[in-house]
């Protein structure tokens, strides 16, 4: 006789915490830890929060997930248009990747 637990309906029903993205330019303390804790960039701190892959990010973003891997090393720098695709990509504002 084999052990099967029954869980309430009300358990399947509850899902997972989605990302929330702030109004405004605020920056959640999961990104700000991230990039402070584990010494990340604000845009790797964004991606991994968010859940987003690099290969999702640089096609929506239309750039090469080689650059965006180094932009996310800090190895180049971000320029203005640039800074502001990433931003639409994974639908945020181009000052909270500051």
């Amino acid at each position: 006789m084999g052990f099967t637990r029954e869980y309430p309906k009300e358990a399947a029903a509850i899902k997972p915490l989605e990302p929330r993205i702030p109004e405004a330019d605020y920056i959640p303390h999961e990104v700000v830890n991230l990039h402070f804790d584990q010494d990340m960039t604000y845009l790797k701190a964004w991606r991994e929060y968010l859940g987003l892959t690099q290969a999702e990010v640089a096609e929506k973003a239309g750039i090469s997930q080689a650059a965006l891997s180094q932009m996310e090393s800090g190895e180049s720098k971000l320029r203005k248009a640039t800074r502001e695709k990433l931003a639409v990509a994974m639908g945020i504002t181009a000052s909270q990747l500051l």
